[in-house]
């Protein structure tokens, strides 16, 4: 029987793989320079944690997670995202005792029942970043410029940042009534989702896609109508923080997320391809305030932000092509004959404790061909060795794009392969 692969999931290799691997290296390396640490939480939650931080109303819960019964009879479901399990693992292991903020970033799989399209699976990779427990505009317009100038950084250069607020409790409240109000006339002739959302989280209408839809919303009541004093000002200090470090930002008025628990301040971060076409949303996020209560600690606020990183390596194909290197090793064994192959891979094993990333050909094969497999394994060098090398201990290492040669002794081959590889080349020791 032949297994097929799972509608909305894909096998990543060779380049790919490694592709995804660099962008958690690259945006995990940036995170630390900022000052966040690595956290890592379970796969699988306890269903109510995310139906009570995510929210009913959302579409993540009322159709996308992956939900089932455990062995014991528990409602137990696949992580939709990581922002809530960060918050559990901060209430479990009363993180938020310690010296606040809490900064924290993490990468891991995600599971979301949805329409597989470019770049978007059932399963994808997920990489983020939580700070908790202070409510201050600086830590918010420091967690948007993390965002940003990592995926400038990776070779996002048109980049547009989208930003909104929902004000705090007592805004959002007021505008819930008058959104309520401007919607009940009308939201009988609306999508059944925009039904719902207006029982549920009637701000959650504005999200809606539906083109007849969005003709009806265009006209809704602003949230800037009705934001307090102290959220405007709040808004303001944000921006003025952003215009002070150049970041182009939009104000999108409609901009509400697709998750519950935000507040306060909204963005996404959007590619604009050379044409001016905009390639749509490639990483979000914002303020919450009580998330952490939410699921049983203290009334702490945070703010983050999550890419999806295959949708990101998609565009990047898209936009500038293969950005990273193919998958490669350091140095590949050539051994001439039989009775050098023992020898060759005892050397192997030597030099791959010295952290080289060394290869070869374990059966009987012409150097042609072992070279051809060099090649093909992207090596960067090719060590020679037949009888008379193995008996002088000297060895000839050839370099595999410029195809000169030098010869180096055994006593001097680390420290020898540690100039060249580490440059690259050897034209000083000629």
């Amino acid at each position: 029987m032949e297994y097929q692969i799972q509608r909305g999931t894909y096998d990543a290799y060779d380049e790919e793989a490694l592709n995804l691997k660099k962008l958690e290296e690259i945006f995990s390396s940036i995170a630390s320079t900022y000052g966040y640490n690595y956290i890592k939480t379970p796969t699988y939650e306890q269903t109510e944690l995310f139906t009570r931080s995510v929210g009913e109303s959302s579409d993540i819960v009322n159709k996308e997670m992956f939900t089932f019964l455990d062995k014991g009879g528990r409602n137990i479901s696949l992580r939709p995202e990581l922002t809530a399990g960060v918050m559990r693992a901060i209430v479990t292991n009363k993180l938020y005792a310690r010296d606040l903020p809490l900064k924290n970033f993490y990468c891991g799989n995600v599971f979301r029942y949805e329409r597989p399209q470019q770049g978007r699976y059932r399963e994808f990779l997920q990489f983020g970043v939580e700070c908790v427990g202070i409510n201050n505009y600086f830590h918010d317009v420091e967690t948007i410029s993390l965002g940003y100038k990592s995926l400038k950084f990776v070779g996002f250069s048109h980049l547009i940042l989208k930003i909104n607020t929902l004000g705090d409790e007592s805004s959002r409240e007021n505008y819930k009534i008058a959104l309520r109000d401007y919607f009940k006339d009308k939201i009988s002739c609306m999508c059944p989702d925009c039904q719902r959302r207006f029982e549920t989280n009637v701000l959650r209408i504005l999200d809606c896609k539906v083109e007849e839809d969005q003709k009806i919303i265009k006209d809704a009541p602003k949230i800037n109508s009705y934001l307090s004093q102290e959220a405007k000002d709040y808004f303001q200090n944000v921006l003025d923080l952003l215009d002070e470090q150049s970041i182009e930002y939009v104000i999108d008025d409609t901009l509400v997320r697709g998750l519950d628990y935000y507040s306060q301040v909204v963005f996404e971060y959007h590619y604009i391809a050379s044409d001016g076409t905009n390639l749509g949303a490639i990483g979000a996020g914002g303020h919450y305030d009580n998330l952490l209560s939410d699921v049983g600690g203290p009334k702490l606020s945070s703010v983050g932000f999550a890419f999806g990183l295959e949708r990101i390596n998609a565009l990047l194909k898209i936009i500038e092509g293969e950005k990273y290197e193919k998958p490669n090793i350091d140095l590949y064994i050539i051994h001439l004959g039989e009775e050098t192959k023992q020898y060759s891979f005892l050397l192997m094993q030597e030099l791959r404790e010295a952290f080289f990333k060394v290869d070869m050909c374990l059966e009987e094969k012409s150097i042609k061909s072992q070279l051809k497999l060099a090649i093909r394994k992207n090596a960067k060098f090719a060590l020679i060795i037949g009888s008379e090398e193995m008996q002088k201990n000297c060895f000839n290492l050839k370099n595999l794009n410029t195809q000169e040669q030098i010869e180096i002794s055994y006593e001097n081959l680390i420290d020898k392969l540690d100039e060249v590889i580490g440059l690259g080349d050897y034209e000083d020791e000629k």
